[in-house]
């Protein structure tokens, strides 16, 4: 494959990314590459597309030479509720759905062998996950101007934050994973992946939070901002036996550039890295037929203050300069130690199953487990980004054509979950319970060859 051709398919894959909203396990996608999303994300130790850089860059060199290109339909159903605020007055009280409900997000993969024991490919894959569009107009908020604790006037038309306008938040990563594997014998071999990370963000209806923002003129709705930053995977993978097949894989934490516009926001003046993460795999060719694959993951967002840190941080004092802010301390939004979104570092189980039911088709079946990065006392913040499913079950197939390409396609539904809490008093100081909740549907289709 000619360069100049390699270069546009990277440019087509990165112009459509913009739409990308993952939010499956946390806000990192259940799988990648549509065989392994086929058997919900299981693929440490498989060697069967060009996806090494997203998930283990040893695994490309017994690839041999191919190319991917795919596309995937997902659907996310979020909404949030209040209730009992205000001593059951009703004021702060609603529930509401976000509007952003479809989302294509393509993928893209290549891999040329450049000597029999050494590969050279890239893979450009997407997260996401944060993107919610909440509609305005739907709450009545009371709002306390003079800071005596007592509200003295009830606007209407509000969002669920108690804001103007819809309320929500646009992420998008893509990341350009350029990968270079070594066979070390016919076994084993090891890789690397040096990652090119590019992140989109936007914000609106944020406006409430200006008295706990220490800028709060870079807060929100200032249009989408764009960082860039560095990082890299490492991987191993071994066939121990015929039969059975081992993989590790490492990414450090992705080191973004600051989101200048939102630096009000964001702990940290605006930074927003990608978390460091971690899997381990095996695989087993249990009968000529069957084969089983599982892998573990960790994702480890405790490495990024503006994702882990307490919604409740405390070292704000928001009433020095009154409801329009700036806040006070470095636990004010933006600050050194500023308030996140409280999410835990989480394990991720994914078990996968393939049948090959014929010389031409190959059918499959997962199931991926994710603990929730949520916890209860930070769901007021998290309804702006309710990445609270767990439990996944996927299917798919690949046809292989005459001529020898791969037609693959996928199907995933993550059942439905909520995250139940009290109203973070931060916020809204007149209590109330919420509910965030979310479940998932996702179908795609991708064509591989070998050249």
């Amino acid at each position: 494959m000619h360069l100049k051709k390699l270069s546009t398919a990277l440019v087509v894959a990165g112009l459509a990314l913009p739409s990308v909203a993952l939010a499956t396990n946390g806000y990192f996608s259940h799988g990648y590459g549509m065989k392994a999303k086929g058997r919900a994300g299981a693929s440490t130790a498989m060697a069967d597309d060009t996806f090494g850089g997203a998930v283990n860059p040893a695994k490309m060199v017994f690839v041999g030479d191919r190319m991917d290109l795919g596309v995937e339909l997902f659907n996310p159903n979020r909404e949030m509720s209040r209730t009992g605020a205000a001593s059951g007055s009703g004021f702060f009280d609603g529930a509401v759905e976000s509007d952003s409900e479809y989302f294509l997000i393509p993928e893209f993969g290549y891999n040329k062998m450049i000597q029999p024991n050494l590969s050279l490919g890239v893979t450009v894959y997407g997260n996401g996950g944060m993107n919610t569009d909440y509609p305005g107009g739907k709450f009545t908020c009371a709002v306390d101007t003079d800071g005596d604790g007592n509200p003295d006037f009830f606007p209407s038309g509000l969002n669920a934050l108690c804001g103007s306008g819809s309320l929500g938040v646009d992420l998008m990563q893509l990341i350009i994973a350029p990968t270079l594997a070594y066979k070390l014998n016919e076994q084993h071999a090891v890789g690397v992946s040096p990652l090119i990370g590019y992140q989109r963000f936007e914000a609106t209806g944020l406006q409430a939070f200006s008295a706990i923002s220490t800028y709060p003129n870079n807060l929100t709705n200032r249009g989408h901002d764009d960082a860039f930053g560095f990082g890299v995977r490492i991987g191993y993978m071994g066939k121990l036996t015929d039969k059975v097949s081992i993989g590790a894989a490492y990414s450090s934490k992705i080191k973004m550039d600051e989101f200048d516009k939102y630096k009000g926001l964001f702990a940290e003046r605006g930074d927003f890295d990608i978390p460091a993460n971690w899997n381990l795999g095996v695989a087993f060719q249990a009968t000529p037929q069957v084969k089983v694959a599982l892998d573990y993951q960790r994702i480890e967002y405790s490495g990024v203050k503006s994702i882990a840190n307490s919604s409740q941080t405390l070292g704000c004092d928001p009433t020095v300069n009154g409801l329009f802010g700036p806040g006070v301390g470095i636990g004010c939004l933006g600050g050194a130690n500023g308030i996140g979104f409280g999410w835990r570092d989480i394990n991720v189980w994914k078990l996968g199953v393939e049948y090959a039911y014929s010389k031409n088709l190959t059918l499959r079946a997962g199931w991926n487990h994710g603990d929730n990065p949520i916890r209860p006392a930070d769901v007021t913040f998290n309804i702006l980004a309710p990445g609270v499913v767990q439990d996944h079950l996927t299917l798919g197939f690949t046809y292989t054509t005459p001529t020898g390409g791969e037609w693959t396609a996928f199907y995933m539904h993550a059942f439905e979950e909520d995250v139940k809490g009290i109203s973070n008093p931060v916020y809204f100081p007149t209590g109330g319970t919420e509910t965030i909740k979310m479940d998932q549907n996702a179908i795609g289709v991708a064509y591989g060859w070998k050249f």
